[in-house]
């Protein structure tokens, strides 16, 4: 009768798990889940570890490129680039493209051409935009990457973490022209006669949530994958280092979190009370926008909202006058901004509103 009742328990258990209870099992050596919008961390699997990571190299790669304009502007593909090794667009010397069509490549046919004469545009010269790519990463706070080269191919001093890798998604996906690249299926470009598929799978074939990515792969760093995905409004970023089987740990990651975290509005917009740090009064402010989470149900009514510092001295209407801070199991877990005026003014409006404040019509002290 004990090992009945234990059985059952168990099958029960299995099939009805609560909720953040199990992590899901990953083949990647390294891995992170990551919410996109908060930056929030879901999941992580030595996620820290400095690792190779081939292809989503490129990720840095197109966003460098993209951010430097004039996209319509030919690129002469060098001999450098056409003899570059591994995966290729066939880029013959002297041929010109678009930075776009080559971008296109890049992103969904992992062009190593494409990568290299994208790099010489750029930076003008690969060196030159190598050093662009570890500025870069330093600016986004990638403080386990270093990049050698604008396409993967391994090196020894080329290295990224799952997190970084996932902190330079992050920051790429609130690009519309990278969302774009990186989630179409196919790309014809003018100087081809037929289309590019994209290499990634998650996009075109397995899962139907899948909003973009990189793949990438060497026989020395093995299967590297970053994917982004959609549903129900949180948006989702997954990378894999060293991942025999990333198709389906993407997969499960994808489904373990959007089952187990939603976005919750934890703050909405508009007029608040507030009080003020050093005179103890109150006084109006607004946040501009909705403020949102992804938390898991046990987690939601344990948000703790403080007011922190509204500061008197403002040099603009547009200037934040303060700010309210929201708190998880008493570890900070992000910021709203407080301002006096519910909209943002423009410079006019903004002028007239500086004046009245000099002349004493317009104070909320």
């Amino acid at each position: 009768m004990r090992y009945i009742i234990l059985t059952m328990t168990i099958l029960l258990i299995i099939a009805f798990p609560r909720i953040g209870q199990a992590s899901p099992a990953v083949s990647a050596n390294n891995a992170i889940l990551m919410e996109a919008s908060s930056g929030r961390v879901l999941f992580e699997k030595r996620a820290y570890d400095r690792q190779s990571i081939a292809s989503i190299t490129k990720i840095m790669t197109a966003i460098i490129a993209i951010e430097s304009g004039n996209l319509d502007k030919k690129v002469t593909a060098s001999r450098k680039a056409v003899y570059t090794e591994g995966s290729s667009i066939y880029l013959e010397q002297g041929e010109k493209m678009t930075l776009e069509d080559l971008l296109y490549g890049l992103m969904l046919r992992s062009g190593n051409d494409a990568a290299v004469a994208i790099s010489e545009h750029v930076g003008g010269s690969e060196e030159g935009f190598i050093f662009l790519m570890n500025e870069k990463a330093k600016w986004l706070g990638m403080n386990d990457s270093h990049f050698m080269n604008p396409h993967g191919l391994d090196a020894k001093e080329h290295y990224s973490s799952a997190y970084d890798m996932a902190l330079l998604t992050k920051y790429a996906m609130d690009n519309k022209k990278f969302r774009a690249i990186s989630g179409a299926e196919t790309y014809l470009s003018d100087a081809r006669t037929y289309s590019w598929r994209n290499k990634n799978k998650l996009l075109t074939q397995y899962y139907k949530y899948c909003t973009g990515g990189k793949t990438g792969y060497t026989k020395k760093t093995g299967r590297t994958l970053v994917t982004t995905a959609e549903k129900d409004g949180m948006k989702l970023i997954a990378v894999t280092l060293d991942a025999p089987d990333d198709w389906n740990d993407h997969i499960q990651l994808f489904e373990w979190g959007f089952k187990n975290y939603k976005m919750k509005t934890v703050e909405k917009k508009g007029e608040k009370l507030y009080k003020l740090d050093d005179i103890n009064n109150l006084t109006s402010g607004y946040i501009r926008d909705d403020v949102e989470y992804p938390l898991t149900e046990d987690e939601t009514d344990r948000i703790v909202q403080k007011n922190v510092l509204l500061a008197k001295t403002k040099q603009s209407a547009n200037n934040p006058i303060g700010k309210s801070v929201f708190y998880l199991n008493n570890q900070p877990i992000l910021q709203a901004s407080v301002y006096d005026h519910p909209k943002r003014r423009n410079l006019s409006a903004d002028l007239k509103y500086m004046i009245e404040k000099v002349m004493g019509m317009n104070s909320i002290w």
